[in-house]
């Protein structure tokens, strides 16, 4: 979870947030000069802290009625797996390329030096299916869009967007309008 040079105010939280803040570790520096990582194992390895993150996101996102959560690798999974047990919504993990043994689609996204592919299997969403695409943490988009090109490819529709973490500056909001993003803590 990289920040950049933009630091969070403790006055700029919500109560809600500052708690779970409080059990990030700020990494300075890594992996390059300059970059605040924002380092989620610590929040992880606190159960009630973890508990209370899955807890608030179901709630936030049990509205929308999904049928699938759709999460994308690899941090992805950690929320969507249990989002998708408390939801009682099927698991489809979305991976990269070529880590999926059936049929796949495949929509490819830029990154700061190239581009990346991102897959799902052929069967993964049924024509009509509400599906919630969750991420830990919502950056510039790109893997978002390029996970909600193949979710609608493939009939489904997409109700809403869940992450654990968004870096407001990067406004990959403003590129997602059409869809509900759903955060617990912003940057």
């Amino acid at each position: 979870m990289q920040d950049g040079h933009h630091a969070t105010k403790e006055s700029d939280l919500t109560v809600e947030q500052s708690a779970l803040v409080a059990k990030i570790r700020d990494i300075p520096d890594f992996p390059v000069r300059g970059i605040m990582f924002r380092d989620i194992t610590t929040l992880l390895k606190d159960a009630e802290a973890f508990h209370e993150c899955m807890d608030k996101l179901a709630n936030r996102l049990r509205p929308y009625q999904p049928t699938k959560i759709v999460a994308v690798e690899s941090r992805g999974f950690i929320f969507g797996a249990p989002l998708a047990y408390l939801l009682g919504a099927g698991f489809v993990p979305a991976r990269k390329l070529g880590k999926l043994p059936a049929p796949t689609v495949t929509a490819e996204y830029a990154l700061e030096y190239g581009t990346n592919t991102v897959e799902m299997h052929r069967d993964a969403i049924d024509v009509g299916e509400r599906v919630v695409i969750v991420d830990d943490l919502l950056a510039t988009g790109g893997t978002t869009r390029a996970t909600i090109q193949l979710v609608e490819h493939l009939g489904g529709q997409v109700v809403a967007l869940g992450f654990l973490i968004e870096l407001t500056f990067l406004h990959a909001r403003e590129q997602l309008g059409k869809y509900n993003v759903i955060t617990l803590i912003q940057y």
